[in-house]
């Protein structure tokens, strides 16, 4: 697998879906930062909100079972032939919970070593 590339994109749906992914992953079900005052300024990628999404009770077996999907999905792409994969996710405005989840997303498959993984925030890069 050490030709695949991944791409992890965090989005905002309220800005659409983007074209470019194969996978997209939507976490709006997560609490959502944005409604706390303090947090509301800062990005998925702030210790404070990374420490509030690390609290929720749903975030370490929604982390553990998406990062199964995608370690098994993976090599399937590699084989179907595919050297790129974008793996989109996407909560309402990208700043947030998308971030955070792409970020340890991108950290999990880059231990795993043997392909070339980037990251990239839409929303916070139009910012």
């Amino acid at each position: 697998m050490s030709d695949l590339a991944v791409h992890v994109l965090a989005f905002g749906y309220s800005a659409g879906l983007p074209a470019e992914a194969e996978l997209v992953v939507d976490v709006r079900f997560l609490s959502n930062p944005n409604y706390v005052d303090a947090l509301r300024p800062l990005t998925g990628a702030d210790r404070p909100v990374v420490e509030f999404m690390q609290q929720l009770p749903e975030t370490k077996p929604f982390l553990v079972s998406l990062y199964a999907f995608v370690d098994f999905l993976l090599p399937q792409y590699a084989r179907a032939g595919k050297s790129r994969v974008t793996v989109a996710i996407g909560c309402t405005g990208g700043r947030h919970r998308s971030v955070f989840v792409a970020e340890h997303l991108a950290a999990h498959l880059r231990s795993n070593g043997g392909m070339d993984v980037s990251l990239s925030y839409r929303e916070l890069a139009a910012a």
